[in-house]
């Protein structure tokens, strides 16, 4: 049996969603600059794309631009903004366990005479709105906290922050990483006070190499990408049609059931973490005090911490039985040092290294669940004797 859940890290593309691309790719492949009728063609997609993604988000059309993916999305919007607004100050806010897009963002900024303030998180991932106002000063140009944890699953109280950024300072932007939210969270950027809101294909059952960035009329950002000048002279190359129609396919398609969804990612996620507490030296991270259903937090990321048992060991004890899961952030999964995430909540330091993330998509299966917590079962203390050993 085959159990992928490392949905956080990637998902399995939506059939219809491979067959437009398909389409397009060898009918419709058009360039959209071109003006003859196969660009024409081609155009109409990107029209309808913004058309849907607008009305999703309830903003304007012009405010939707398509990029490479989440890591772009959150380039652009950090060096484009710090560098346009820098006559207005040089203060830059984030939190301590954003996505190594934002993160290295910054530090690349600091790099360049910008002063950033990291956020720290309680234990359970979230800022704390008092430490957001207090470092809040008339210099700051730009904030930026990410939706959705993707190791953890901790959802940030963005509505909430956004109001206390404005009242503060108007002037100041702020910005959402919604890679891992959007798609299991409605976010309204213009009713959230958010300025520039980043999301990616490839975690809504899209494709790689897609991603987008809600930018607001009124901010002000320069291009990080030179070239043609496509997309108002913000994002200049050739589109990626094939990829922003998918994209935009994967949307529609998971809105269409959105709350039934949502319910069932729940309804996952509570099964799922109910059995893994039938096993001693098993810690679930990322949990409200008050919730140990998992409400609160997203409803697709599971993060448990097995005492005695290296994460990666028990990984590949897993990908021996076909499931599937991950040590962490994908993307700093080759780089074999501690997660920023779990130190910041305040994991023990034997359980740094010792913590699995589990995500489900709505493709997971409630027999999958039970197989995987089988093995679980099997696996563990089995591995427990031979690490003491």
């Amino acid at each position: 049996m085959e159990v992928y859940l490392d949905n956080s890290a990637t998902t399995r593309v939506f059939p219809e969603v491979a067959e437009l691309m398909v389409k397009i790719m060898c009918e419709d492949y058009g360039n959209p600059s071109s003006l003859h009728l196969k660009g024409v063609q081609a155009e109409q997609y990107l029209r309808q794309a913004k058309g849907s993604f607008s009305r999703l988000l309830k903003v304007n059309e012009k405010e939707i631009f398509f990029t490479s993916g989440g890591t772009e999305s959150d380039n652009m919007a950090l060096t484009g903004c710090a560098l346009a607004n820098r006559r207005r100050g040089n203060h830059l806010i984030t939190t301590a366990i954003e996505h190594p897009a934002v993160l290295n963002t910054m530090r690349y900024l600091e790099s360049m005479g910008y002063r950033v303030t990291y956020l720290p998180v309680d234990a359970c991932g979230r800022i704390v709105l008092d430490d957001l106002q207090r470092a809040m000063t008339p210099d700051t140009i730009l904030v930026s906290i990410m939706h959705t944890n993707n190791e953890i699953g901790s959802l940030q109280p963005i509505a909430e922050a956004g109001a206390l950024i404005k009242r503060i300072n108007p002037n100041t932007l702020f910005h959402v990483d919604a890679v891992q939210g959007f798609g299991k969270a409605k976010i309204y950027p213009k009713k959230m006070g958010i300025d520039l809101l980043s999301a990616s294909g490839h975690k809504i059952h899209g494709p790689k190499g897609v991603g987008l960035l809600y930018i607001g009329e009124k901010v002000k950002i320069q291009p990080i990408i030179y070239g043609g000048g496509q997309q108002m002279n913000l994002r200049s190359g050739t589109d990626n049609v094939s990829g922003i129609a998918g994209f935009t396919k994967a949307t529609e398609l998971l809105y269409e059931h959105y709350d039934d969804d949502v319910k069932r990612l729940y309804q996952c996620k509570h099964y799922f973490m109910d059995g893994l507490r039938k096993m001693d030296g098993i810690k679930i991270n990322g949990l409200l005090p008050d919730r140990p259903d998992g409400g609160g937090t997203a409803p697709h990321i599971v993060s448990a911490s097995v005492s005695g048992v290296r994460s990666e060991v028990l990984l590949h004890a897993l990908e021996e039985e076909g499931i599937y899961v991950s040590a962490g952030s994908a993307c700093a999964a080759r780089k074999p040092q501690p997660s920023v995430t779990l130190k910041a909540i305040g994991i023990e330091k034997p359980l740094l290294e010792s913590t699995i993330r589990f995500s489900f998509s709505v493709y997971t299966t409630p027999e999958e669940l039970d197989y995987t917590l089988r093995v679980i079962y099997g696996k563990i203390p089995m591995l427990r004797k031979y690490t003491r050993r």
